[in-house]
């Protein structure tokens, strides 16, 4: 009996650790798409400056902000992973956030129909109440996890 349970912890850790190495990986890749993603931040604002239709091109300045926060956020969520041993999930829902107001900023650009935007805005709203939901209670099992150390 004893044996099986050593071969089961051993088989255990070997997955812990493979997980720990793709999540390395994906935070290394998110890495560099946040680095690839603020440099093209820069040449949008420099294109800017030549630009004849202003308004779009702030809106390509702000499209590829918002870009970049996502990757921030999702590349947040990985390193909360590895303080904590435990997936964040308010990282995650601020990145569904961003990328629906990015979506919010397409609407003046594109013909959408009723419908389509009441739904982008109604997943903003329930993203939102999710994000300070949850927010609340990270926060309180963070606290409640420190009072006890």
């Amino acid at each position: 009996m004893v044996d099986i349970k050593d071969h089961a912890d051993v088989l255990i850790s070997t997955l812990s650790s493979v997980t720990m190495g793709i999540y390395l990986l994906i935070a290394a890749s998110l890495s560099l798409l946040a680095i690839i993603s603020l440099y093209d931040v820069a040449l949008q604002v420099i294109a800017l400056a030549h630009a004849g239709d202003m308004t779009q091109g702030v809106l390509q300045v702000l499209h590829a902000l918002l870009l970049t926060i996502i990757i921030v956020e999702l590349l947040e969520t990985v390193m909360a992973y590895f303080r904590t041993s435990r997936v964040q999930v308010t990282p995650i829902l601020i990145a569904g956030i961003t990328a629906m107001v990015r979506r919010v900023l397409t609407f003046g650009v594109e013909h959408l129909d009723p419908i389509n935007i009441g739904m982008t805005l109604a997943a903003i709203l329930v993203l939102t109440f999710a994000a300070v939901y949850i927010g609340r209670q990270e926060h309180a099992d963070w606290h409640q996890g420190s009072a006890s150390s």
